[in-house]
């Protein structure tokens, strides 16, 4: 260790100093190697921090893009309920004779509703249904009681209240 500590030491451009410089000073690791590997790390490192990055992104637009269709889904489903509800509960308001056909399409809504909607929904849809069935069973009203109905205040739209949490869970997505 001494005689190279002196060999560096020497008069610069001296035989032993020569030979000193020559020789490779980190444990016998060049430094062309480092500078090498330095330079390939930080290479894998930046494709791989713009690959995750890439992945990432790409991950993030296909979930709002689900999340997007799901709300589309249940705006739909919702929107046909509200129709089919209508026009079946305008039929029971004038006729004591049910369509089944109708009344099987509504609970097939609220079918694909238990699996696209929170169960908030589905309740206040089964609801509803009911609430239009036992219109059927009640008398007959003519055009001018149902519109003393609405002038008196009294309620008779059975689809208010599913409505308005088909709203909220419209806005809450």
């Amino acid at each position: 260790m001494a005689a190279a500590f002196a060999a560096l030491n020497a008069p610069q451009g001296s035989a032993a100093w020569t030979a000193a410089a020559a020789k490779p000073r980190f444990g016998g690791m060049d430094t062309a190697f480092i500078s090498a590997f330095s330079a390939l790390a930080g290479s894998i490192i930046g494709g791989l921090t713009s690959g995750v990055t890439t992945w990432m992104g790409h991950r993030s637009q296909a979930r709002a893009g689900y999340r997007l269709h799901n709300v589309a889904q249940r705006e739909t489903l919702y929107q046909d309920f509200v129709t089919a509800a209508s026009q079946t509960f305008g039929n029971a308001l004038i006729s004591s004779e049910p369509e089944i056909q109708q009344v099987v399409i509504l609970y097939s809504m609220i079918s694909r509703m238990r699996i696209l909607s929170p169960e908030a929904v589905v309740v206040c849809a089964e609801k509803t249904v009911e609430s239009v069935i036992d219109t059927y069973f009640s008398p007959n009203r003519t055009l001018l009681e149902i519109r003393a109905l609405i002038k008196n205040g009294e309620p008779i739209d059975p689809l208010k209240a599913f409505s308005e949490i088909a709203r909220e869970d419209l806005i809450a997505s």
